[in-house]
């Protein structure tokens, strides 16, 4: 089975490099236009998050589809540093002692990254199982950057670090499933590929068409 991992499209506390979690915020017009002018590889499910950011960004991408939304692909609560950027939070205590942890803390009011990791990973397994079961060939996930980095880090051969997995709005990757091995308790994802644009991948729905990278 293929796996598309797609981070949501831009919005404006994107742009302002803030902490948005739980904050459901709208695409920005920016972000709408980057994701209509990018080609995504088509798919014969999308799985999305409950929140605004991403139902907005399948809506473009994958217009024909109806996504199924799985509460635990959400992204993490940040709590005390939720909608705010590091220049609002500079001589904060608490987010001084996050930030000298290396981001291992739990976050002040929020989740701990163990606790929104582990609930990605239950997210991205259940879509699976309903894959599996429906006999899919090609799922896309249009999520949250931290949901595709705590699947990654979970599942994908070769192995990398959290962080290793970080994309900008709108970028993603494709990775390969076995199927008879993920049900065989051998859970992995490989062939893993940073997403191209105007290359081999298209948009559903729509003519390939590509747009430089931003």
């Amino acid at each position: 089975m293929k796996v598309v991992l797609i981070r949501h499209g831009m919005t404006e506390g994107n742009r302002k490099s803030r902490y948005i979690g739980v904050t459901d915020e709208p695409l920005c017009p920016q972000g709408s236009r980057e994701l209509a002018g990018r080609s995504f590889p088509q798919a014969q499910v999308v799985f999305t998050s409950p929140l605004l950011r991403c139902r907005q960004s399948a809506q473009i991408l994958y217009p024909q589809q109806k996504p199924r939304i799985l509460e635990n692909l959400a992204e993490c609560d940040f709590g005390e540093f939720e909608n705010k950027n590091w220049r609002e939070l500079s001589g904060n205590p608490r987010y001084q002692q996050w930030i000298d942890s290396g981001g291992t803390l739990p976050f002040p009011e929020g989740e701990s990254p163990k606790e929104f990791k582990a609930r990605s990973v239950r997210g991205f397994e259940e879509a699976v199982e309903q894959c599996l079961s429906e006999g899919i060939g090609t799922a896309a996930f249009v999520v949250h950057g931290g949901t595709i980095m705590s699947v990654l880090e979970r599942f994908a051969n070769p192995s990398g670090d959290y962080y290793s997995w970080s994309v900008k709005n709108g970028e993603g990757y494709e990775a390969r499933l076995e199927e008879a091995l993920w049900a065989s308790g051998k859970k992995e994802l490989t062939d893993i590929q940073k997403l191209e644009f105007g290359g081999e991948t298209h948009r559903q729905g729509a003519s390939r068409r590509g747009r430089e990278d931003v």
